[in-house]
């Protein structure tokens, strides 16, 4: 049976769609899967709009499975705002409620990878997704999230969160702009370190990847169009069946990791990071894997 390219796309598609979806809300980085997996199964580093675009996908998740949080924040947040909880601007800035604070800190939160993304680009499209470096930060930031599991406290909950903190967990889901790093391994190690419990650093990465995650899949499908569809890169059916197959397997990853991370350590995805690291190396030296991919 003869194999069309359309049939090909489809099932690229849906392998790394599944990958999005099982990797994004793991401390493995979801990012660099999308690159290794795209080399290994001939459709070259599926590129950096594709990897933004289908993360709409999981992120979409994370709006459906956290609906009412989001709801009670936003709406505590424009109560407080419009002077609710009272006129003075401490009360504006939700002095009095947690949850019109926790709308606050996640829009501080947001700052350093807006920034950090926008005068990056052109390094996170293409110099940043080179094998070599994602192998290295898959194994630096897996070591750091082993030490960090193992020093916190995780006493703290979101209810202690401040500015400070928020801004320190925004930090951390910057460095994620590096494949290999992990948007939630970051800012889940930022989150051990400052004391909090695993469940509370794992929430709030949830929440605050919402703004950064969405804007970022939105800017690159206006800005990248001509990209999606391009010589090598994945076409735009292609790119949506994977950001759908991406949105139901990333809300089941979302339930079963929230009752892992209360119960267990993280140690096994260090092990795994690290394993995964030298599987690429030894790749790139047999020259299976292409370290500077393209679209």
């Amino acid at each position: 049976m003869r194999v069309t390219c359309l049939d090909v796309n489809a099932i690229e598609a849906l392998v790394l769609g599944l990958v999005q979806g099982l990797t994004e809300f793991l401390p493995v980085s979801s990012s660099a899967h999308l690159r290794i997996v795209g080399d290994l199964i001939g459709s070259n580093d599926p590129g950096a709009a594709f990897t933004a675009i289908t993360q709409i996908g999981t992120e979409s998740a994370v709006l459906l499975y956290f609906r009412r949080d989001i709801v009670t924040i936003c709406t505590a947040w424009w109560k407080a705002l419009r002077g609710a909880d009272g006129t003075g601007w401490r009360e504006r800035m939700g002095s009095q409620n947690h949850d019109a604070r926790m709308g606050w800190f996640i829009g501080l939160g947001s700052i350093p990878i807006v920034v950090l993304g926008l005068l990056l680009e052109s390094a996170i499209d293409q110099n940043f997704r080179n094998l070599y470096l994602i192998a290295l930060m898959l194994v630096v930031f897996g070591v750091i999230l082993g030490w960090a599991d193992k020093v916190g406290r995780k006493t703290r909950t979101l209810d202690e969160l401040t500015p400070r903190h928020a801004l320190y967990f925004g930090l951390a889901q910057a460095m994620a702009l590096v494949p290999g790093v992990s948007r939630s391994g970051g800012t889940i190690t930022a989150g051990l370190l400052m004391g909090y419990s695993r469940e509370a650093a794992a929430r709030y990465s949830f929440l605050l990847a919402i703004p950064a995650v969405l804007g970022s899949g939105l800017y690159k499908l206006f800005s990248s169009s001509g990209e999606i569809g391009s010589a090598g890169a994945p076409g735009a059916g292609a790119t949506l069946l994977a950001t759908l197959v991406a949105f139901v397997v990333g809300y089941l990853v979302i339930i079963v990791f929230l009752k892992i991370v209360s119960t267990f350590s993280y140690k096994p995805f260090v092990y795994y990071r690290i394993g995964l690291a030298v599987v690429v190396v030894v790749l790139l030296l047999a020259g299976v894997l292409t370290a500077q991919g393209g679209v």
